[in-house]
């Protein structure tokens, strides 16, 4: 069983739990509900940079604790004040170290659009996402069937929320569909050994329409990693461990974005 087998074995006993947890929402315990949604899309594609998705995050299960001084509201406020496109918040608890109240708390002071990181193998999740006060969920191709991914992100769309819904190779792109995906996301790291390879963003870009949005995700931390993903076509970068290690989340950010700069 890999990692990932790992995960989504636990998730669905976390679903379980949540199901059997849930009760009639309060009108004013849905404040975030109702909060109007930033659109992740449109903010990369009206950009003519590289768009920067920073990510939250505290832990993974391959490298453990990232960032011993962890204040979620702090590293979104440097986020935001630095002006990151878009936060990407890891909410899954067991491996990450994360929590679906991170969400909530950074969505009360969102200026820009958040993505909830998490394995979503379930609608309620989706829910719980809009209710926390997210603009955007992650679909993750690897871990569900291509009927799962279809109504997973209808029902995400259903509630006015965007997918972005991520691949780790070419052999997932049977799971993509451009009518209704227009962001897809490539993880470059195996998840079997870890290993990084931005070749595989190169690959999955020559694979899809133009027209589709494309996040590269994990790996990305050099000028020239910026460069390589800029000719292969990319239109954002989602990075956090790079910025979680860093002496001055600030600078790191500044210094990413000048390299993010369009070239024309």
């Amino acid at each position: 069983m890999n990692i990932l087998e790992k995960i989504i074995a636990a998730k669905r006993e976390e679903v379980t739990l949540l199901k059997k947890g849930m009760s009639v929402k309060e009108y004013d315990e849905l404040d975030l509900f109702y909060k109007p949604a930033i659109s992740l899309v449109e903010t990369i594609r009206s950009s003519k940079d590289i768009s920067i998705i920073a990510e939250i995050k505290k832990a993974s299960p391959s490298k453990g604790v990232i960032i011993e001084d962890f204040d979620h509201l702090k590293i979104a406020k440097v986020y935001l004040e630095s002006e990151a496109d878009a936060i990407s918040i890891l909410t899954d608890n067991k491996f990450f170290q994360g929590d679906i109240n991170y969400l909530s708390d950074i969505a009360r002071i969102k200026t820009k659009p958040l993505l909830r990181k998490d394995f979503i193998i379930d609608e309620i999740q989706i829910l719980q996402a809009k209710e926390s006060g997210a603009d955007a969920v992650l679909l993750i191709c690897e871990a569900l069937t291509k009927a799962e991914v279809k109504k997973l992100t209808l029902t995400a769309q259903s509630m006015g929320l965007e997918v972005l819904l991520e691949l780790h190779s070419e052999n997932q792109l049977e799971k993509f569909d451009p009518h209704i995906h227009p962001l897809v996301g490539v993880n470059n790291r195996d998840l079997e050994t870890f290993k990084v390879d931005l070749g595989v963003t190169e690959k999955i870009r020559r694979l899809i329409p133009e027209d589709i949005s494309l996040v590269s995700e994990s790996g990305i931390k050099s000028e020239n990693d910026i460069k390589m993903i800029k000719d292969a076509g990319c239109n954002a970068i989602l990075v956090g461990e790079h910025f979680m290690r860093s002496s001055s989340i600030q600078e790191s950010l500044k210094e990413m974005k000048t390299w993010c700069k369009s070239d024309s």
